[in-house]
């Protein structure tokens, strides 16, 4: 599976589960980039076979609604771009 890797503090384990045509996963990066915070991103939509159904079953145990942005960060979820729940989880 293709993970992208960005730089920055870390936070703890951050992992982003996204669509690279989703103007909310996209708000969801500018913010962790803004913040300075390390985190790793799936655009699950640019995956293929058994990588994009591995990165699926993985938002499905983290949000069993499978919508995007699917933000794990340590044990916490953050669905969809909520900007107060990101920066409360990263501080």
């Amino acid at each position: 599976m293709k993970i992208h890797h960005v730089a920055g503090k870390n936070r703890g384990n951050t992992i982003l589960y996204a669509l690279s045509t989703c103007i909310w996963c996209r708000k969801t990066k500018q913010l962790l980039d803004q913040l300075g915070v390390e985190y790793n991103y799936v655009d699950v939509d640019l995956l293929e076979g058994k990588d994009k159904d591995n990165a699926t079953e993985e938002v499905r145990k983290l949000n069993p609604r499978c919508s995007f942005p699917t933000l794990a960060i340590n044990d916490e979820c953050i669905v969809g771009f909520d900007e107060d729940k990101i920066k409360e989880a990263v501080r």
